[in-house]
């Protein structure tokens, strides 16, 4: 078994622990104006974890109904209405961003970048990562 795969179940199991928690918390402010609200540093990882995954699935132009059925998989936001609204906010800024870059351009780099700026701004604003995903109307 190989260094990746033998933190696979730990990895699982802390995801399963964050979307929990997703499930169990609230919003911080009105989901009509803003994305959710990471409530810990784990958090702001998931949703950096995400980002990189998303990047990632609107680089290969998965189509977006596809890609978030991957998604939602993976993370197991199945029943989780807030975590489900947070996915649906980084698959959307994932899939503009790529739309806004050329095909030729990006890769792996603006991926791991789209990523830290998402973790960075989550930790640095309180768990506030509008200015990275934008606010919805």
């Amino acid at each position: 078994m190989g260094a990746r795969e033998t933190g696979r179940p730990f990895l699982e199991m802390k995801v399963k622990l964050v979307v929990a928690a997703l499930i169990s918390g609230g919003l911080a402010v009105s989901a009509a104006q803003a994305a959710p609200r990471a409530q810990s540093a784990m958090e702001c990882g998931v949703a950096a974890d995400m980002a990189v995954v998303a990047h990632s699935l609107a680089r290969e132009e998965i189509q977006r109904q596809k890609a978030d059925a991957i998604m939602v998989r993976i993370y197991d936001v199945s029943e989780s209405d807030r975590g489900r609204e947070l996915m649906r906010d980084i698959m959307d800024a994932a899939y503009s961003k790529q739309q806004d870059m050329s095909a030729s351009s990006g890769g792996t780099a603006a991926g791991q970048k789209f990523a830290e700026e998402l973790f960075a701004t989550c930790m640095k604003s309180g768990g506030d990562m509008d200015r990275i995903l934008g606010r919805r109307s």
